[in-house]
């Protein structure tokens, strides 16, 4: 059966990557929570999207021009209207409250020209937190690089490849054939055809799919028998599931 997974928690009901979004998740029966891992300055792993903070009013800025203490003092809900402020929520935190509650995708976001230390240290706290792999807690990453990284550490843990919409089933065979040692890959919904499902399944691999938020896409991402469907709207993909 697909399980369903809420993309930074409810997202279109509450601010994303924020307690309150979870927890809003967490009022229907949903299967696990995708969340993206960054770095403050001082090397606290935190959650947040977006490269940069234009959404909180400071564009150009980054999670890692700021120390984790300044960002606690920050409102991380205030793009979403009406929301009372919440903080920064610590990784570890989330991981702490959520991890016997559901399934958790772990996605270890990369700034373009990111240092090498810098995000070696945030795989490291991401394995950290997520503790012993299981399908119950997934880590992914656009950036095969801090994978690679992760695999070295942590052999067993469960890695999963993000692929671009630009990344069709060759790429995605190419990757895992020279990457065996992949747990499965995550591509957008617009790849999704026989194709990339055939490029996946004939290697054994976990195929997720992400932007699944129209009915079109929860349908055809359902009626492909993905493993794993990332949607903003978690609710309309339980029912069209469970129908």
């Amino acid at each position: 059966m697909t399980l369903i997974y809420a993309h930074r928690g409810a997202r279109r009901e509450a601010a994303e990557n924020t307690r309150s979004a979870f927890d809003r998740a967490l009022t229907y029966p949903i299967d696990g929570i995708e969340t993206d891992i960054q770095t403050s300055r001082d090397g606290v792993c935190v959650l947040w999207h977006d490269d940069d903070l234009a959404k909180l009013g400071w564009p150009g800025k980054r999670i890692d021009d700021y120390d984790m203490a300044q960002l606690q003092a920050m409102n991380f809900a205030a793009h979403f209207s009406g929301a009372a402020a919440e903080p920064v929520m610590r990784l570890q935190d989330f991981v702490t409250a959520y991890r016997a509650r559901c399934a958790l995708l772990l996605e270890i976001k990369r700034y373009p020209g990111e240092a090498e230390a810098q995000q070696q240290n945030k795989v490291r706290q991401t394995l950290q937190a997520a503790g012993a792999g299981s399908a119950q807690r997934l880590a992914s990453s656009f950036d095969l690089d801090s994978l690679l990284y992760a695999h070295r550490i942590a052999p067993d843990f469960p890695l999963v490849l993000n692929l671009e919409p630009e990344h069709d089933a060759a790429f995605a065979r190419r990757m895992l054939h020279e990457q065996p040692w992949l747990h499965g890959l995550c591509v957008h919904i617009a790849t999704l055809d026989e194709n990339m499902t055939g490029a996946v399944r004939e290697r054994g691999k976990l195929l997720a799919v992400y932007t699944c938020n129209s009915d079109e896409q929860i349908g055809r991402a359902l009626g492909m028998g993905v493993d794993i469907l990332i949607s903003d709207v978690p609710q309309q993909a339980l029912q069209r599931r469970d129908e």
